[in-house]
């Protein structure tokens, strides 16, 4: 298989991620851009421009109808995946370093950093009732006062996010009450990226220790390493083939 080299950003790459179909890829950077790719041919399809700072994470709905992205500039953004209009604008009070939807596409959660003498929390905001969005209030927010957490999933039917943290702890937060779970620690660093494999069993882990790992997402149980010679930044799952796809530094 010949690999594709996909050239669209200025500087280094902060996230991957496939939509549910695998044929559209969506790259953010240490730039403003937020690129969508034909993941087949490589193919840039366009941009949304709106962020003004890094931005750290993207994720687009089960259907492609929305992406949401959180940047540096302290802003969740939403968009419509065909057009590039931006939607919704929620701003906070530090960068937002992850970002996703659950499976219905109605439910958005983002994490922000623990910086400028703010705590780290995830927010929850239900896209069905305009006045949270209009409000910039969430109908639930989680505090986080150890390990800020630098990668964030929803897990299997929204019932619970997995997160993890700056000290390589795993964290599954309930998306109901906000108590931890499960919490596990496999990873010796900062675990950069969390994405979930199609049928939401699986998720695959990104890691500054030089590994990309693959676990169980009910149990949080590990299930296997794949080692680089670099910190890995990110880390996907093919939904379409047996395709693990690490990404350095």
């Amino acid at each position: 298989m010949k690999p594709i080299l996909l050239q669209g950003h200025e500087r280094s790459i902060t996230q991957i991620k496939y939509n549910r179909e695998g044929d559209l890829l969506f790259t953010v950077a240490k730039d403003p851009i937020v690129n969508v790719w034909y993941s087949v041919n490589g193919e840039r399809l366009g941009t949304y421009m709106g962020h003004t700072g890094a931005v750290w994470c993207v994720d687009a709905d089960w259907d492609t109808k929305h992406v949401l992205t959180g940047s540096a500039d302290n802003s969740c953004r939403l968009w419509d995946c065909e057009t590039g209009k931006q939607l919704a604008l929620l701003k906070t009070n530090s960068a937002v370093r992850t970002c996703g939807f659950d499976f219905g596409g109605n439910i958005i959660m983002f994490s922000t950093d623990k910086q400028m003498g703010y705590q780290c929390f995830v927010s929850f905001f239900d896209l069905r009732d305009p006045s949270q969005i209009d409000s910039n209030e969430p109908y639930m927010r989680i505090p986080c006062n150890d390990s800020k957490i630098t990668s964030a999933v929803w897990g299997p039917l929204g019932e619970c996010i997995i997160a993890g943290h700056e000290g390589g702890e795993l964290n599954q937060y309930s998306a109901k009450s906000g108590e931890v779970l499960v919490n596990v620690k496999e990873h010796s660093r900062q675990i950069n990226d969390i994405q979930l494999s199609r049928d939401m069993t699986m998720f695959v882990t990104a890691s500054k220790d030089n590994t990309a790992k693959l676990f169980d997402s009910t149990t949080l149980e590990h299930q296997k390493t794949f080692r680089t010679e670099r910190p890995v930044n990110s880390a996907a799952l093919s939904p379409n083939y047996d395709h693990v796809l690490p990404l350095g530094l």
